[in-house]
């Protein structure tokens, strides 16, 4: 089995004492917005343009940097082995922009309470990083 590695960077958003998660029921799945890193971007970076992508909300403040984790995992015959960087993020302003079809397809954004949050997300990885996110948003006293 082939083995490919990439680095991705993603969003943990919380507003109101709420995560927002993706909904992507085409896989049965709740995940955090995420995606590759592309050529000449750095993580923070792509952590908003894909956050801004798949969930459409664009006026992002980044509030921390919580780190990055590797994950392995198999997909249609391939080994993955995917470095993720996770980044903070709380709303500057609530509205939300039109995402492309494909995008709007794919995600259903869930603003889901923080006591609900490990549970829903599909994936321990992603549980583990909503907990850090949790606990790093309550250190900075963000938490109401």
């Amino acid at each position: 089995m082939k083995t490919k590695k990439y680095t991705a960077a993603g969003g943990v958003v919380i507003h109101q004492n709420r995560m927002l998660l993706l909904d992507r029921p085409s896989r049965n799945e709740v995940r955090l917005p995420k995606g590759h890193i592309d050529p000449g971007e750095s993580a923070e970076m792509t952590a908003l343009r894909e956050t801004t992508e798949e969930a459409g909300y664009s006026d992002l403040e980044i509030m921390a940097d919580l780190g990055s984790q590797i994950v392995e995992f198999e997909y249609k015959g391939h080994h993955y082995v995917r470095t993720e960087h996770y980044y903070l993020m709380q709303l500057a302003s609530e509205a939300q922009e039109p995402r492309n079809a494909k995008d709007a397809a794919d995600f259903v954004v869930a603003w889901t309470p923080l006591s609900e949050v490990v549970d829903k997300l599909t994936f321990a990885a992603e549980q583990q990083t909503a907990q850090k996110a949790i606990d790093k948003f309550a250190e900075l006293k963000l938490i109401d």
